[in-house]
């Protein structure tokens, strides 16, 4: 298991900058992870993924030097343990909406004595080939990020009580779930949706928990770094859809 640069810039008080991936081509991963993110996010939930795709798309990405993590389809234990074995450095955990939940994707991820992730011999721990098992395991609980998402009405009334779980990383909030949960569905401008999102940005922000946010373009999340979002996500869809549309206009105009 590399060092986890994300996590460090971010203990560092620095702003980080990755970027979804629903494809399981290793090339396309390693081209997007040499344009400058810090890390990338390999989507089992709005994606293909499997974690035998993501053990190959973390070997792409390694190599250029950027963090690997991955998106779970929801928060299951299971599921949870097979990504990490991969090797990723943190996992997005989708559709949290209790206290309970939040701790439960802890759990999911640390070892004992914080969690009950199960432990044998995997890509994760180099196969226990350069370090003790017992050595990993202490290393990976100081290094693996939990990413919780607030995408719902429940999971934002409860917001007060997700910065009281220990080892939480960052509190992600996805807009666009968020303001179908609110009625709304894809308006992200709608003055429920913006009042939602400030409110969790108020309660995380001053906390030891880091402010994340989906920003489909820079405008938006050079708006939520002002608010105090350090940790930020697109993905390729946006940029391909935009530059080819504008490519396709110009030369037909």
């Amino acid at each position: 298991m590399l060092e986890n640069k994300t996590k460090a810039k971010l203990a560092a008080g620095e702003a980080v900058f990755g970027c979804f991936t629903r494809y399981r081509d290793p090339a396309l991963a390693e081209f997007i992870s040499m344009l400058g993110w810090d890390f990338m996010i390999f989507d089992g939930e709005h994606g293909p993924l499997e974690a035998h795709h993501v053990e190959e798309l973390c070997r792409a990405v390694e190599v250029r030097g950027i963090t690997p993590l991955a998106r779970v389809a929801n928060n299951q234990p299971h599921l949870i343990l097979r990504f990490l074995d991969t090797g990723v450095h943190g996992i997005h955990v989708p559709w949290v909406n209790t206290s309970a939940g939040v701790e439960q994707a802890v759990q999911s991820v640390k070892y004992g004595p914080r969690g009950v992730r199960g432990l044998a011999g995997s890509r994760a721990s180099d196969w226990g080939i350069h370090e003790s098992i017992a050595d990993y395991t202490v290393r990976a609980n100081r290094e693996t990020m939990v990413i919780v998402h607030i995408e719902t009405i429940q999971a934002v009334d409860a917001i007060e009580e997700y910065v009281a779980v220990e080892d939480v990383d960052v509190l992600f909030i996805g807009p666009t779930d968020l303001s179908h949960s609110l009625g709304h569905p894809g308006d992200l401008s709608h003055p429920d949706v913006m009042a939602a999102m400030d409110r969790v940005a108020e309660v995380v922000v001053p906390s030891d928990k880091t402010l994340g946010i989906y920003a489909g373009t820079a405008d938006f999340a050079t708006r939520w770094l002002a608010k105090g979002a350090r940790y930020f996500t697109t993905s390729p869809d946006g940029f391909l859809r935009s530059g080819m549309k504008e490519y396709l206009d110009k030369v037909r105009s």
